[in-house]
């Protein structure tokens, strides 16, 4: 059973912009918070506000949106033309996070309701996943939990050791923008050689070293392979059987990026012909996972629960679109409007 709504916590912290709003709360805008926000921020938020925690599928939440002025969402969140419909109040959207995949853009902008997020607040934390998930993969470490004699010390260590270094695998990197760009240049301080695959022509100075190839020699080439695309409607199922493949087979496939944009069941019959190739997947479609998913339950598949961005830093990052928000209904420019 959901939760009733419930008032943020009395604000501890404030940080710019410097616009306040005082009185009583019946006077201040009324901001819904679906899902979750740093505390501080939601505090801050709270001071300038009236703000009310209610999920997006709570009972409580049509009555509230038809008075809001403004909605923090995150990513299951979603903003259609029915919601906006509803919300006939509505002047702000804030999307604690990157992407804009759960929102209607087209449609806010038709009814002249800003649309505001977080660009680049969780790069660093993606960027720690993947190098994590390739260790992972490439790395084996056992730990020792009792005293062992000799001849289980010498089998521990063969156990350990890894076929092959960093600086002997060719990375690539499916889409170069914010992340995969910052992907590509961590790769090459590991001495990775690095290849990537864009729609856009990427300036060299953003390359971080990485080389242009084509789709089809960023499969072939590569050993390990990580996916950077942005959330647009086509690039659903835009990793496509003739993509797999393509892969070596033992390449390691990582998706942070969107769920969809992943073939599941080509992607399933690949590592089912290639026992030697891994999959290492962050993001899926639909979230959460589903009993029909084709990866579950395969060896060489491994799934997360969308931990890319799970950091404190990263948190208080995406949590900081508040400050936008606020900028918007106090009749200000914000700074990162999705238009």
């Amino acid at each position: 059973m959901s939760q009733p709504p419930h008032a943020a916590t009395t604000p501890t912290t404030a940080t710019t912009p410097t616009t306040s709003t005082t009185g009583p709360s019946a006077l201040r805008p009324l901001v819904v918070q679906t899902e979750h926000l740093d505390p501080a921020a939601a505090a801050w938020l709270a001071q300038r506000c009236e703000l009310v925690v209610c999920p997006s599928d709570d009972p409580a939440f049509p009555a509230l949106l038809a008075r809001a002025a403004g909605l923090a969402i995150r990513t299951y969140t979603l903003i259609t033309p029915a919601l906006l419909e509803a919300a006939p109040n509505l002047r702000v959207v804030a999307r604690a996070g990157v992407g804009l995949d759960n929102v209607n853009v087209p449609a806010c902008q038709a009814r002249n309701v800003a649309v505001v997020s977080t660009p680049d607040a969780n790069t660093r934390a993606v960027v720690e996943l993947i190098l994590a998930l390739i260790l992972d993969a490439t790395r084996p470490r056992p730990t020792l939990a009792t005293a062992i004699d000799m001849p289980a010390w010498k089998a521990l260590r063969q156990r350990a050791s890894a076929k092959r270094q960093l600086c002997e695998l060719t990375l690539g990197v499916w889409g170069l923008g914010k992340i995969g760009s910052q992907v590509a240049r961590a790769a090459q301080a590991l001495e990775m050689p690095v290849l990537y695959h864009d729609l856009l022509e990427i300036p060299s100075a953003q390359r971080f070293g990485a080389t242009p190839v084509s789709r089809q020699e960023l499969c072939q080439r590569t050993d390990v392979l990580t996916i950077h695309v942005d959330g647009r409607a086509t690039n659903r199922a835009l990793v496509s059987a003739a993509d797999l493949t393509q892969l070596k087979a033992d390449a390691l496939l990582i998706n942070a990026s969107r769920g969809f944009v992943l073939d599941h069941h080509a992607l399933a019959a690949f590592l089912i012909a290639h026992p030697l190739a891994r999959a290492m997947l962050d993001v899926h479609e639909p979230e959460p996972i589903t009993a029909g998913n084709p990866l579950l339950g395969l060896p060489n598949a491994t799934l997360y629960p969308h931990i890319a961005s799970a950091t404190a830093l990263a948190n208080r990052n995406m949590s900081r679109v508040v400050e936008d928000l606020w900028r918007v209904l106090a009749g200000e420019v914000p700074l990162w409007p999705a238009w």
